[in-house]
């Protein structure tokens, strides 16, 4: 039965994922990947309030599986991450691609933290 609740979540976190990155794109007239770069720290933030919650008892397995694994692993995107970055060195702009590698992965760990402290602050 658990992969009904992945099933769903991910049902939810694909098209969220689309949509937001379409949506934050157009409102920015730049190379750099606005679009996956705020729909994966986004992810991170809310993967660590799950996390945080179930740890402290607050939150079920069933929610971690829904939110945790089904949305925020189809809403989060890796690929298109990494295809992004290597899109934008090829297409000349390094300092771009610089920026998305270590802003995405500080951005996702400040991110992450700060949804486990969140949660440790509501339920710990």
């Amino acid at each position: 039965m658990n992969w009904v609740w992945v099933i769903t979540g991910a049902a939810v976190g694909a098209p969220l994922r689309y949509l937001t990155d379409r949506a934050v794109q157009a409102r920015h007239d730049s190379v750099f990947p606005w679009g996956t770069f705020t729909v994966n720290v986004v992810g991170c933030l809310v993967l660590g309030v799950v996390t945080g919650a179930v740890t402290a008892g607050a939150a079920s397995s069933g929610l971690r599986l829904l939110l945790g694994t089904g949305l925020c692993g189809a809403l989060t995107t890796y690929s298109t991450f990494s295809y992004e970055s290597l899109r934008l060195v090829e297409g000349g702009a390094v300092l771009y691609a610089a920026l998305n590698v270590v802003g995405s992965v500080a951005a996702g760990l400040g991110a992450v933290f700060a949804g486990v402290s969140v949660a440790e602050a509501l339920w710990g």
